[in-house]
């Protein structure tokens, strides 16, 4: 099974060259450098989808926010197992 996980883009880096773009993305708290190669319509302030260093799609922030807040009541259910 994989997993994709939203974050948010803080920075960009290499925006010339769109197979080279890469962001810094903040996920919860946790700063990863990300390929920005298949977004190349994403921003700053944007979040995404990643999985396995790249950037896959990109969501609004509500939707972001939704899954985020399913993962945390994931952990907290594994938590109290």
């Amino acid at each position: 099974m994989c997993l994709a996980v939203p974050g948010c883009i803080i920075n960009l880096s290499n925006a010339s060259d769109p197979l080279a773009r890469t962001g810094r993305i903040d996920f919860s708290g946790v700063i990863r450098e990300i390929s920005l190669a298949y977004v190349p319509e994403a921003k700053v302030g944007d979040y995404v989808i990643v999985h396995a260093g790249f950037a896959l799609s990109v969501l609004d922030e509500e939707e972001a926010q939704a899954s985020l807040q399913a993962f945390r009541v994931l952990d907290a259910t594994s938590e109290d197992s």
